[in-house]
């Protein structure tokens, strides 16, 4: 089913600026201003916050259709600075427009504020259900977790039950991303190989028991659009 946001990705396509960003370029920098959002109409992106001590922890992997940039409209903060850093992991295309712009256009299109709306509502569900994750289901469920998002927005099946991660991720992603450590990631996924629930190749990784997984965090079924990495 094509989940693309049909009003806001016809809204880019007509009025937007296409960015061509070769792998491993930057979209956007952290405390540059923000301007502008971004529709991703190919490619993989990396959304990332800089620590004090100048570590980058990447908070969201992003892929086609998705919308980044700070998504704040009309308010007073609206020219603030980028809160996260943007990098393309593969060949990317993007297309941007001005924040000022889209608040036209959403003041004078309610169909495109309502669908505006839902996106937002879906962004703060899918927030609070991996905050719930990371807060009620230990170390060990929290790295379940983000598989299960990464098999949810990057899976492809290969067959019942079992589904083939078609991004190429790294264990100290997968620790960035669930908040614990890559020595923890490292333990679990051997685990986790060892009992033949999942397969490794050279940063491949195959759930071969998706069921498995679930039934170990007691997943509530949420929609495929709410437990999603990006």
């Amino acid at each position: 089913m094509d989940n693309r946001p049909t009003n806001f990705y016809q809204l880019f396509k007509n009025h937007g600026l296409l960015m061509k960003v070769e792998k491993n370029h930057h979209i956007y920098h952290e405390g540059k201003k923000a301007n502008d959002l971004y529709f991703i109409q190919c490619g993989i992106v990396q959304i990332s916050k800089e620590t004090e001590n100048g570590k980058e922890l990447t908070v969201r992997v992003c892929s086609k259709d998705s919308l980044i940039g700070e998504t704040d409209l009309f308010h007073q903060f609206n020219k603030q600075n980028h809160t996260t850093s943007a990098k393309a992991l593969s060949y990317t295309e993007v297309l941007t427009i001005s924040k000022q712009s889209i608040e036209m256009f959403l003041t004078e299109q309610p169909a495109l504020m309502i669908e505006y709306l839902k996106f937002l509502q879906n962004d703060n569900l899918k927030k609070q259900s991996q905050l719930r994750d990371l807060l009620m289901n230990g170390k060990k469920g929290a790295i379940i977790s983000t598989l299960i998002r990464l098999a949810n927005t990057f899976g492809e099946e290969v067959e019942a039950n079992k589904i083939n991660i078609n991004y190429h991720v790294t264990n100290t992603e997968i620790a960035n991303l669930s908040a614990t450590t890559r020595e923890a990631v490292n333990r679990l996924l051997n685990e986790l190989k060892t009992q033949e629930i999942i397969s490794l190749d050279k940063g491949s990784i195959t759930i071969n028991d998706f069921q498995f997984l679930k039934d170990e965090i007691c997943c509530e079924d949420c929609p495929i659009s709410v437990c999603r990495i990006d």
